[in-house]
This record gives structure tokens, C-alpha cells and sequence, in this order.
């Protein structure tokens, strides 16, 4: 069964070339022009990713961003039609996977939309292991993180993100290795993405959270004592 992509994009002349050109790639996609109806859909047929204008007529596109993640963890790129840093650090922070300005390439979209993909049946597909670190634990099959007996809610990009710093522990991975790893691509030199990330993960995580920034180069996993 093709996997289905729901496009919330109230111009139907991006929306259209987007529509044709998933459909081309094997995909089963669906089109909604307003956010209450993107909702309504998400709830009758979930998809396997959304495409999400931020610019939307009725809802605006970081509260359907937010009222999505309350529903589910299906995978979200976001566009926006201004290119600005705040939009886009915002729409990850509300809970997006990816990002992109517009006018952008039909064709970036849809090949970022099957990286996206290609990771994501990593957690359906429930394979095993748990690592732990200091007070973190992280359950891949049980897609769970723990700080002590504390169980913390991450977003997917969270979790892989966390899963492969604490994977490569010890070894700095540069932010381009990170977007490669996680995301399965690079932004062409943008790898803001990966801090809003870590960031998001110290906040949830805390004092506990096991992340040390290696200024200039990237991130990495230390001892539990650096860890803190």
C-alpha cells in the first residue's frame, strides 16, 4: 500500500505540482486548503507525513503544527512563504520534523519527504535496545525516555537524535554527520535544525540530559560527570 502524504497548502498553485509530483513518486496523497479541515482528515485517515503551509486562511499554520503533535507524531515538514530564521526555529520547536521557504523546488520536497520517510519505519518496525546514560534511559522498542522513573514525551526527531548521540558515545558527530544520520540529508550548509533540537532536548531532559557541546565542531555524548 502506498504511503499517503496530506498537503495543507491553500494555494492551489503550489499545491498542485506538490500533489503531481508525490503521486509520480508512488505516493497516495490527499489536499486540504484550510487547517480545520487538514485536522478533520488527520483524524479520519491518518497519513504518513504532512506537508503544512505556515500560512494558512483560518488556522494559523505553528497552532495546527501544535493540535497535530497533540495528536499524533506523524512526521511534518513545514513551509513558509517568509525567510525568516524565527519562523522556521519556532516551527521545529512547536514540534516540525523540516522546513522549507518558499518558492522551493518540487523536487527537494519530494526527495526530503522520502528521507523522512525511509527513518521513520525505524520505530515502527520496534527494533530493540535501550541505552542508558547517568539518569537517561532510552527504550527503542518501546519508543520510550526515562530520567530516572520519570518518563519524558519527545518528538520522533527528538528521540532519533538523542538514540544516535548516545549510540556514538564518546565521538563527536558534526552537525552535518547529525543531519545525515537522523534527517538523511543535509540543508546545503543550514544545520540550525540540529541545535534547535539539542536545545529542546536539554529543556525536556534537564540537568540530566547527557548532550556537551564541542564548540566549532558539533555534539557528543561524554561521561555521566560532563554529562550534567
Amino acid at each position: 500500500m502506498a504511503e499517503r502524504i496530506l498537503i495543507v497548502e491553500d494555494e492551489i498553485n503550489i499545491a498542485t505540482p506538490v500533489k503531481t509530483y508525490l503521486e509520480r513518486a508512488g505516493f497516495d496523497v490527499a489536499h486540504a486548503l484550510t487547517g480545520t479541515a487538514a485536522l478533520q482528515m488527520l483524524e479520519e485517515t491518518p497519513p504518513n507525513l504532512v506537508v503544512l503551509d505556515l500560512n494558512l486562511p483560518d488556522i494559523d499554520g505553528l497552532e495546527v503544527c501544535r493540535r497535530i503533535r497533540a495528536l499524533s507524531q506523524v512526521p511534518i515538514i513545514m513551509v513558509t512563504a517568509r525567510d525568516d530564521d524565527i519562523d522556521k526555529i519556532v516551527g521545529l520547536e512547536v514540534g516540525a520534523d523540516d522546513y522549507l521557504t518558499k518558492p522551493f523546488n518540487v523536487r527537494e520536497l519530494v526527495a526530503r519527504v522520502k528521507a523522512i520517510l525511509r527513518r521513520a519505519p525505524v520505530t515502527a518496525r520496534q527494533v530493540g535496545g535501550i541505552l542508558t546514560h547517568g539518569a537517561v534511559s532510552i527504550d527503542r522498542s518501546r519508543h520510550e525516555v526515562r530520567v530516572a522513573d520519570e518518563l519524558i514525551q519527545l518528538a520522533p526527531k527528538e528521540f532519533d537524535l538523542l538514540w544516535a548521540l548516545l549510540e556514538e558515545r564518546g565521538h563527536v558527530l558534526t552537525r552535518d554527520q547529525l543531519l545525515e544520520n537522523v534527517w538523511g540529508y543535509s540543508f546545503a550548509g543550514d544545520t540550525r535544525t540540529v541545535d534547535v533540537h539539542v536545545r529542546q532536548l536539554r529543556r525536556k531532559l534537564g540537568d540530566a540530559c547527557p548532550i556537551v557541546t564541542v564548540w566549532g565542531v558539533g555534539y557528543k555524548v561524554g561521561d555521566d560527570a560532563s554529562a550534567a
